[in-house]
């Protein structure tokens, strides 16, 4: 009676991972550290993780890009001074007075003044004017026509933000792709313990039943020594198990910086259903394809750009200016009008054009491309899960029947009628059988994760 409890709390522990998933809170505990779910874990990482900081970094540097080229709408205001002191004054002549007075007055002068001055007058005379100065402007350009840079290059900076925005999510795909293969990673290893501690229960009453039947001759010495290399075997097992969930909680603590230690919470690994079935319109919902899209997008608007570039601008402005260039202070108002023609770019002009059009070409043909290449891997996604669903069904038929064998084995060991090895050989293929279920089950939870990203979900 004693056996056929032993074996059936080794089949209950293989059978039953645990019970219901259990609802985590801060001050849950076990062990040393808190108690998380899946949940809690993508949280943390979304939170936490460099790629997403880097990304939303990113996003935030792409809202200044589009606020910077929002400001081009408006006039461009600047202010310029300037002091000069030059060694001679910048503009210099020679004034002969005598040139400037008509005939009739040089007669009545000559009456009148006396010899010297009038020889005085005869001579050139040397101005020098503008040897140092202060100038200053204030000036104010508000553009009219640009050939719709400014348009075009505002709708660009917006598409940035945009771009910007999908490939923080899909960096947040990543990383909860990346901490769900981990988490699984790491339930894969509890499991793996829990079977192996039901298995050292198992060893352990078959070990004392067969020491007292070979003390009391009825059983071979060979046979107790078959489960203490089974038990050794195990031990090894536990060891290496012991290794990687230390190994695997340090790293999944990094990724999500954690910061301190955890445990994860109890699941239940039966009720398991297939999702429902791919729809091939979520391909567009994807950020692989919409970055693809604003691709396509952003090529357009350079195309539009560079046309620009080549048409006349217009602009016109207002300013205010002063100078004290002939020792007097002076200040006037002034409007003005510009227009900008690039002549000798217009040759060059002409082949950028060109280029922009070729690849935003490129760029619509490698969408077209990515959108059968993403239909593709939907359907490999979906093939995946259903693959896997239906191992994870073999696999729990495949304890059932592995439960049986230990069973039919245990009782034709104690009949007399079979070998220790092939009891430990049951055992052990019924041990095979539960870490089956536990690694099919982990596959199948990141094959849905994958199929879920697949169709934009």
């Amino acid at each position: 009676m004693k056996r056929k409890i032993i074996i059936a709390l080794f089949t209950l522990s293989c059978m039953t991972l645990s019970a219901q998933e259990t609802t985590p809170t801060s001050a849950s505990r076990v062990g040393q550290g808190k108690v998380l779910s899946l949940q809690q874990l993508k949280d943390s990482a979304l939170n936490n993780n460099i790629a997403i900081r880097t990304a939303r970094f990113d996003m935030e540097a792409a809202r200044h890009q589009r606020q910077e080229a929002f400001t081009k709408y408006f006039p461009n205001i600047s202010g310029t001074g300037l002091w000069f002191n030059a060694n001679k004054g910048m503009a210099q002549m020679d004034v002969n007075p005598s040139e400037f007075i008509p005939s009739s007055l040089a007669a009545m002068l000559s009456q009148q003044l006396p010899p010297e001055v009038l020889s005085s007058m005869a001579n050139p005379t040397s101005i020098s004017m503008m040897k140092n100065g202060t100038i200053g402007s204030l000036m104010a350009m508000q553009p009219i026509f640009a050939g719709g840079q400014i348009i075009n290059g505002n709708k660009l900076a917006r598409l940035g933000e945009d771009v910007s925005r999908l490939q923080l999510r899909r960096s947040e795909n990543e990383v909860e792709k990346t901490t769900e293969q981990y988490y699984w990673q790491l339930v894969t290893l509890q499991e793996k313990m829990k079977t192996i501690k039901a298995v050292e229960t198992f060893l352990s009453d078959i070990y004392k039943d067969v020491d007292v039947a070979v003390r009391a001759g009825v059983a071979l010495p060979n046979d107790r020594l078959q489960v203490q290399l089974r038990q050794n075997d195990v031990a090894s097992q536990k060891l290496k198990l012991q290794n990687g969930i230390f190994l695997m909680k340090q790293l999944l603590r990094q990724y999500a910086n954690l910061g301190s230690d955890f445990e994860i919470a109890a699941l239940s690994m039966e009720s398991q259903e297939l999702p429902i079935g791919k729809d091939e319109s979520g391909v567009r919902l994807v950020p692989e394809y919409q970055l693809l899209d604003k691709q396509v997008e952003a090529t357009g608007l350079q195309h539009k750009i560079a046309i620009g570039q080549q048409l006349p601008s217009v602009a016109v402005g207002a300013g205010y200016n002063y100078h004290n260039l002939f020792d007097k202070d002076r200040t006037f108002g002034m409007i003005f009008a510009t227009v900008s023609i690039p002549i000798s770019d217009w040759w060059g002009g002409s082949h950028s054009i060109k280029r922009k059009k070729i690849e935003h070409q490129k760029a619509k043909e490698q969408l077209e491309d990515t959108e059968q290449l993403l239909l593709i891997r939907m359907q490999n996604a979906w093939n995946s899960v259903q693959e896997t669903y239906q191992q994870l069904q073999l696999a729990q038929k495949g304890i059932e029947q592995a439960e049986e064998n230990l069973r039919l084995n245990r009782n034709y060991y104690q009949a007399g009628t079979s070998r220790m090895s092939d009891l430990l050989e049951a055992q052990l293929l019924y041990q095979q059988a539960c870490d089956k279920r536990t690694d099919t089950f982990a596959e199948y939870q990141n094959k849905r994760l994958e199929y879920r990203q697949a169709v934009g979900q």
